[in-house]
């Protein structure tokens, strides 16, 4: 029998890829099974998998798990453990935003994992996902865990991967036991400040004024892979000095250093890195055909330049790994459709401009549809469907216009979703400035912000600007925070400015557009609609929650999550600081 038949039949009664099936009954011992090509191609994959992995030698098996990796750190030990038996491998995911079609390359190396034969472990890291400046809302996590299951797994069957030689696990399901605990707190007291900062870098949101939860967060990972019982960590080029952390103290804790496999960061659409917080970088898992076409068009897909682009990208790391080859199909006038089998010959035609960027993004969108296909499909379902809007609720959807629910506090009720709107932030005009009477780093401000008596407002911004640049200055003043009291004088209101660390630090304050006037409202571009809290619940931390992702862009333009501060005149500014925190 040839090897798809075999695998044919024992695929039967797995429960996996038979809406493709139409299957003959038995009529006796020479009975055939009829399937369709798509499932016959499938299983026929699946098969040569296992067969792969059950003839090749160590040093063939090292080739397949290394492929397409930017760094290996332990190559030897990953060389010794192949010698002896299969390599135990986990990824781990922290389930803060939608995946998107990038999370395709992990996946696509994760396949190449199952066919060298490795054990392969995927951590749902939700604890990490709440220790990240709170990406993932407590009350949220759970929600969010089993989206990134759903999606992960429909993602894994639409590249052919076998579900049942994977092991997933959920980081809280071991992170909370007696003995992790222990040596979280057995790591804390071996690493530094410092060096759980540097960790972090690349991957815990950077904030002027970190959360002790972002500095666990490295450890932690470092932790997982003993928890884990692997013998290497696979993930990101970003989580470097993660790994090199968890290879300089797991060893001080007398567990043993583990190898780390490390893939490239992958472009986004925009030729940065495609991140799940940046709308334009990304193509959701679940976007629709025309918004697949729609983000591909815009896409950044320079003509013969091959550098940070993210189209060219998703070729080289998904759809080769995957298939093996590429169609770029095309119009006969202009050579008609070729097929390509080696990446390097994709690359040397587009760098000399013998495929046409738009020929690239309609081949890639072709391919791309194939794989969303079936997770589109999966989520049709009326369960996924609530599934994914309860764990992604619409954040333009604020509540905060309703009754205060728990808090009593009036305006909105804190459990509402995290929407910028939330902020009561005016124009303001500063009528006069001094020097506070108790701290010379001080200054005391009477700003008018359209009400009928100026605000009294104490900032720490004698350092950075003088008291003539102050005065008479058009400003943004966010206005619902709890007063308090600031060497003695109550503070009314919080003065907006941009900033960047460093020596010396820098500071300006926000800039309303030309024209504007006192009490004007400032709203977060696509957030017009909803109605501010009569007072922030310092509790509840929703201001500090919603400064994270306060930032000024490349052009000086104040966001929040990329999305412009603006008033009915136009864009909220400030004059130099480029990627500058606000706050």
């Amino acid at each position: 029998m040839p090897l798809c038949s075999v695998a044919l039949a024992c695929s039967r009664g797995r429960g996996r890829g038979r809406s493709d099936e139409s299957i003959a009954e038995r009529s006796g011992a020479d009975a055939t099974l009829t399937v369709s090509p798509a499932t016959e191609a499938s299983v026929c994959h699946r098969l040569k998998s296992v067969v792969m992995a059950g003839h090749l030698n160590p040093e063939e098996k090292f080739n397949l798990i290394t492929r397409n990796l930017q760094e290996v750190l332990g190559e030897e030990k990953v060389k010794q453990v192949l010698q002896e038996r299969e390599l135990r491998v986990y990824w781990g995911t922290a389930t803060t935003g939608k995946p998107h079609v990038a999370y395709f390359v992990p996946m696509s190396k994760i396949a190449d994992f199952l066919k060298a034969g490795c054990e392969v472990t995927i951590l749902f890291a939700d604890l990490h996902a709440y220790l990240d400046n709170m990406k993932a809302p407590w009350e949220l996590l759970e929600l969010r865990v089993k989206y990134y299951e759903q999606v992960i797994k429909a993602m894994l069957e639409s590249i052919d991967v076998p579900l049942d030689k994977l092991k997933f696990v959920k980081g809280t399901d071991f992170q909370l036991s007696r003995e992790y605990t222990l040596d979280v707190y057995r790591l804390s007291s071996m690493v530094t400040e410092h060096d759980a900062k540097k960790a972090g870098a690349e991957v815990v949101k950077q904030v002027e004024h970190p959360l002790l939860s972002g500095l666990l967060y490295p450890g932690l990972q470092a932790l997982d892979e003993e928890y884990l019982k692997v013998d290497a960590q696979f993930g990101g080029v970003d989580q470097r000095k993660i790994f090199t952390l968890a290879e300089k103290y797991l060893p001080s804790l007398g567990y043993a250093k583990r190898a780390h496999l490390m893939n490239p960061m992958v472009p986004g659409l925009t030729g940065a890195k495609m991140s799940s917080s940046e709308e334009e970088s990304k193509i959701d898992l679940l976007d629709s055909k025309e918004d697949v076409k729609k983000k591909l068009k815009k896409a950044f897909c320079e003509p013969g330049n091959i550098q940070n682009n993210g189209v060219l990208s998703f070729v080289k790391y998904v759809l080769f790994p995957l298939h093996g080859d590429f169609c770029v199909k095309r119009d006969p006038k202009w050579g008609g459709d070729k097929v390509y089998t080696e990446f390097e010959e994709v690359e040397k035609d587009f760098a000399a401009e013998l495929i046409h960027p738009g020929d690239l993004k309609a081949s890639v969108e072709v391919a791309l549809n194939k794989l969303l296909d079936p997770i589109r499909k999966k989520f049709e379902t009326p369960e996924l469907r609530k599934l994914t809007n309860s764990a992604y609720p619409d954040p333009s959807k604020n509540k905060s216009g309703g009754k205060g629910g728990k808090t009593g506090g009036g305006g909105g009720g804190d459990d509402d979703e995290l929407a910028p709107s939330r902020l009561d932030i005016r124009v303001g005009k500063v009528v006069s400035v001094e020097k506070h009477p108790a701290a010379d780093s001080l200054y005391l401000e009477k700003i008018d912000v359209g009400e009928p008596e100026p605000r009294t407002v104490v900032s720490g911004l004698a350092a950075y600007v003088t008291q003539e640049e102050l005065q008479d200055r058009m400003v943004l003043a966010l206005c619902n925070l709890k007063p308090q009291k600031l060497r003695g004088i109550e503070s009314q209101a919080m003065l907006l400015c941009a900033s960047i660390e460093g020596e010396p630090r820098r500071v300006e304050p926000l800039d309303p557009p030309e024209g504007s006037s006192p009490g004007e409202r400032v709203f977060v571009e696509g957030y017009e609609t909803g109605k501010p809290d009569d007072r922030l619940n310092p509790k509840k931390k929703v201001w500090e929650k919603l400064q994270v992702d306060l930032k000024a862009s490349d052009e000086c333009v104040a966001q929040w999550k990329d999305k412009r501060l603006l008033t009915k005149l136009g864009q909220i500014t400030c004059k130099t600081l480029k990627g500058g925190n606000i706050s």
